[in-house]
């Protein structure tokens, strides 16, 4: 006879124990063992685990699996089990380690592969890891034209796993500490804060630099430089001018609140850059010029001035919440989940390097779309595109999104953004590039060269799914259908990474400070725009402003949204070790030092400023979407 010694550890939270019996097989190269009970209740251990011996008539060779099974319990039948990791030392004193972190809810055999070895695992065996997550999970388009998601009927028919935390849980319905309201509040009328918030405010995805001026905004030197000493042409040449359009919202179905008739508007934005301040020097409400469509000017009069700001405060409002911010985080960083889960292994090096950036979204969105955005959520009944407007721009979105938009690097070259100075997002978002450092780091660990990744059936499958339910096989989009090169799977796995954290970060963590005080960021707005110059009053201002029952709903949910629990995980932190090899748990530990590194310096630059800029400090990055 031969022993084994088994060490068993659970989370260290509430509820994570089990009062079950339990059942271990260990499975080897040279045979399995005898299903062995190891106890008749697993209290929580995380750093001193429960430990037991399992015999064995021969030594079983390399381990490659484990299979553990709850017993029923009579008293408990629904008692649920959360397994961190299995260590096992054989008796020649190998150890083999097989990092789970799991719930195990029901009585059934399930397969865990030991840690370090994805690649050498059987058809069969593969198929058993996918078992907990790909049999339960399947996709769901709710609407035409839009990312699939996951099929639920309501949150708690969603896998235990993938569930808020009880601490998570609860402190949803707790305050956030602090905000920059007050500042927006008292500058929120100023032209410099207006031009600043399309580069450093919650939405720096609209901006870009203006080479030639579209042919329907017709503004002229005369009308922007009334001196005569600049044109133009020569400010374009230079690089100074710059465009934010919102043709997406052209022909968008305005929303009905209360029985009364709400407005929105396509507007087009000039701005020009000088002494380092973006100054907004034209506005144009709609897309199409008319003798109603005047273009607004910083000349005109205050309230002129000030009311079309408004009603481009109120599109970018709606451009926010529904592209940048739900799509282009939430509803995708759903898709990667979603196929991570049906398609790749648990013991996969992909599963490990991207399930921590997976954490809570599945229930975010699921509370979203039940909240949020149904027939009777909170969008529909704040918003000026609630309703079918919001569903026409999501498909606009979805259809004009692509790749390199979502590749940090690519979209600000793309945007000819690269030497815009104060420019905090592009800044903390791309230096030093760690991320991707630690991508190409990891990845190129596990797959030697192309013929790997090109023949790793998982691989395939996952961005084959992400390409069919997130883009809808739009082949425009640039999302790739398959991987061929390691390159072109490091640069698509920084994407994933970059879009559940970081950049759902910056879109998302200001808004109660910049859309906090209402008239900085209308939800809605309930006069229709300004056809004519010089008519517009202070009491025309506060007509088109939304209701104050509007403006509290609206305030409630961007607090609720912009607010972080006690739990949460940042960037660069693995709490749960699921590598086991040296090399990608030393990646983590240079990943986590640049970072600090980063940290330090944005805390060192932000001292200098007026208004912080915090978003992309890692400290704050939470790892996934999950608010």
């Amino acid at each position: 006879m031969v022993s084994y010694k088994v060490s068993v550890y659970t989370g260290d939270a509430a509820h994570f124990s089990t009062f079950h019996d339990f059942c271990i097989t260990l499975v080897g190269t040279d045979g399995e063992s005898e299903p062995t009970k190891l106890s008749t209740w697993i209290p929580s251990f995380k750093l001193n685990p429960f430990t037991h011996e399992v015999k064995c008539t021969k030594p079983l060779g390399e381990l490659l699996a484990i299979i553990l099974q709850k017993e029923y319990h009579w008293v408990y039948p629904n008692g649920s089990w959360f397994v961190a990791k299995v260590v096992v030392e054989s008796p020649m004193g190998h150890i083999f380690q097989f990092p789970i972190y799991k719930w195990i809810t029901d009585c059934k055999d399930h397969y865990f592969q030991e840690g370090s070895g994805w690649f050498t695992l059987s058809t069969l065996q593969r198929k058993n890891t996918l078992c907990l997550f790909s049999v339960c999970l399947s996709w769901d388009q709710p609407k035409d034209g839009l990312p699939y998601n996951i099929k639920a009927e309501s949150c708690s028919s969603l896998p235990v796993d993938v569930r808020f935390s009880y601490t998570k849980e609860i402190e949803m319905m707790y305050t956030k500490e602090k905000s920059f309201s007050d500042y927006v509040c008292q500058n929120w009328k100023k032209d410099s804060f207006f031009g600043y918030q399309f580069l450093n405010g919650v939405n720096p995805m609209m901006i870009q630099r203006c080479e030639t001026l579209p042919e329907n905004f017709q503004v002229t030197d005369e009308m922007v430089f009334k001196d005569g000493n600049q044109s133009l042409t020569d400010e374009m040449k230079k690089g100074n001018i710059f465009l934010s359009d919102y043709k997406m919202l052209d022909g968008v179905k305005a929303n009905i609140i209360d029985g009364k008739q709400q407005y929105m508007v396509a507007p087009l934005v000039l701005l020009h850059q000088t002494d380092d301040k973006l100054m907004p020097i034209a506005i144009q409400l709609k897309q199409i010029p008319a003798e109603d469509n005047p273009v607004f000017l910083p000349t005109d009069s205050e309230w002129d001035w000030l009311l079309a700001k408004m009603f481009v405060k109120n599109a970018d409002f709606n451009m926010h919440e529904l592209s940048s911010h739900l799509l282009r985080t939430h509803l995708l960083a759903e898709v990667f989940a979603v196929a991570l889960l049906r398609q790749i292994p648990m013991m996969h090096p992909l599963y490990k390097l991207l399930i921590p950036h997976t954490r809570y979204t599945l229930m975010i969105n699921c509370l979203a779309r039940k909240l949020l955005l149904s027939d009777d959520g909170i969008f529909t009944k704040i918003a000026s595109s609630g309703g079918e407007g919001m569903f026409t721009i999501l498909r606009k979105a979805l259809s004009s999104m692509t790749y390199r938009s979502l590749c940090l690097p690519d979209d600000i070259c793309d945007r000819g953004l690269e030497d815009v100075p104060n420019f905090f997002y592009r800044d903390d978002g791309m230096n030093p590039e760690c991320s991707y450092s630690f991508v190409k780091g990891t990845l190129q660990y596990y797959y030697k060269d192309n013929e790997m990744v090109q023949e790793d059936q998982a691989l395939q499958q996952w961005i084959g799914d992400i390409y069919s339910y997130g883009f809808l096989k739009e082949k425009n989009t640039g999302i790739p259908m398959r991987f061929d090169t390691v390159d072109e799977l490091v640069k698509f796995v920084t994407m994933v990474i970059f879009t559940c954290s970081a950049q759902h970060s910056a879109v998302n963590a200001g808004q109660y400070d910049f859309i906090g005080w209402m008239p900085n960021s209308p939800a809605t707005l309930q006069c229709p725009p300004p056809s004519k110059k010089g008519e517009a009053t202070e009491e025309t201002l506060l007509d088109t402003l939304p209701s104050l029952d509007i403006t509290v709903q609206s305030m409630a949910a961007v607090w609720l949204l912009s607010k972080q629990s006690s739990d949460s995980e940042f960037l660069g932190n693995y709490p749960e070790q699921r590598f086991i090899e040296n090399v990608p748990l030393n990646n983590i530990k240079v990943f986590k030092e640049q970072l600090d590194e980063l940290s330090l310096q944005i805390k060192a630059r932000n001292e200098e400023l007026e208004l912080p800029y915090t978003y992309l400090d890692p400290k704050v990055v939470e790892n996934s979407v999950s608010v």
